[in-house]
């Protein structure tokens, strides 16, 4: 099959994915299923893994390079295990990312991204930038009908991983309350969308894209700012003292140590975003009561919500789609914001040579 793979790590992200043929995974447990991917979302997770952040995490013999990325991945079943009973060939699915063991304690509270025994395709074993990859049968969801893999593949990661973080913001917010959204990418135009489905709050949507405002703006934010020096006082004169909620989906480049200064007294910081530290003096945490937490991936029946809002026309995916063999164009315009919203990865499709300039145009317009 042909795949994407990364032979090194580089803290400059200039490094290229190699396009190559490798053997197709095959069946070794009975639990297993093998996928056609359909399309695998382009995460910022990538980049870090590019950076060499994940390494030392993952990469601990240092033997894994070269190794295929991609954890947000939707298709088509095309082989099945011996003991794989609710899915068949042919079945259009999406794939939780983590590959569970269903009897740990975490697994069995149904916090999934917790299992003790994970194993996570396309960080740290085999993923889906790839013309097939190989999952287990507890992470697959099957589709709607009229659902493709397309539209869906980036909410098995990033979509869920927004809809944990805005459903346990809703929890906290009472109508008229503001909740505010830092970047408006792949991940935060869900969250907004699950905001408005699921909380009677204001939200705030900060992004300093022409591209993303003008998309934050289509799906319902009550403001759009560009995030520039007043913007601490800009949301405090909106919210008449700061937003209830924060859900940073940046953490990083100094957004990490403005995030906590948009809070209301009694506010609650969500993190979501990473990479870089958050430096807060103690006595703003007493003083102002003001809460931090992070926000992992979702867990499986998350993913499974999160589909039925789909299918429902409730949220919805914006991305761009690149061919298998333009991955690394991917990358480069994903470093560079030159899309709004997802990027997502095609197998099955063909090159296409488009200027950057026309897809920043067309996220725009």
């Amino acid at each position: 099959m042909k795949a994407a793979r990364l032979y090194e790590y580089d803290p400059a992200m200039n490094v290229r994915l190699k396009i190559e043929d490798v053997p197709a995974p095959t069946i070794e447990r009975p639990d297993e299923v093998i996928v056609k991917v359909g399309a695998a979302g382009l995460c910022r997770t990538d980049l870090h893994i590019i950076e060499g952040v994940w390494k030392d995490f993952m990469d601990t013999g240092g033997t894994l390079l070269p190794y295929i990325m991609g954890h947000e991945n939707a298709g088509w079943v095309e082989d099945v295990g011996s003991a794989v009973t609710s899915v068949k060939p042919g079945d259009a699915v999406i794939c939780h990312p983590l590959r569970t063991c269903g009897i740990c304690l975490n697994c069995r509270h149904g916090h999934d991204m917790h299992c003790q025994h994970s194993l996570f395709p396309g960080l740290g074993l085999d993923g889906g930038f790839a013309e097939y990859f190989k999952t287990s049968e507890r992470s697959l969801i099957k589709l709607n009908t009229g659902i493709t893999p397309l539209s869906v593949a980036p909410m098995a990661d990033a979509g869920i991983t927004a809809y944990r973080a805005a459903k346990r913001a809703a929890k906290l917010l009472n109508p008229g309350e503001w909740a505010l959204i830092l970047g408006v990418g792949g991940l935060g135009h869900i969250a907004l969308q699950v905001l408005n489905e699921m909380a009677g709050c204001r939200t705030i949507a900060v992004d300093r894209e022409p591209g993303a405002q003008v998309l934050a703006k289509e799906l319902g934010a009550d403001k759009v700012l560009s995030g520039g020096p007043d913007i601490i006082e800009e949301v405090r004169q909106i919210t008449g003292g700061g937003a209830k909620v924060v859900i940073d989906f940046v953490g990083e480049l100094g957004v990490e140590n403005l995030c906590w200064k948009l809070l209301k007294n009694g506010g609650d910081l969500i993190m979501v975003g990473y990479g870089g530290t958050i430096e807060i003096p103690t006595l703003e945490l007493v003083a102002r009561e003001i809460r931090i937490g992070g926000s992992l991936v979702g867990d499986y029946t998350e993913l499974v919500e999160l589909m039925e809002l789909n299918a429902d026309g409730k949220v919805r995916m914006h991305q761009t789609e690149f061919a298998l063999d333009d991955i690394n164009t991917a990358i480069d315009d994903f470093k560079n914001r030159r899309f709004t919203g997802r990027g997502v990865i095609v197998p099955g499709a063909p090159p296409k040579k488009v200027a950057a300039s026309e897809r920043v145009a067309e996220a725009v317009k």
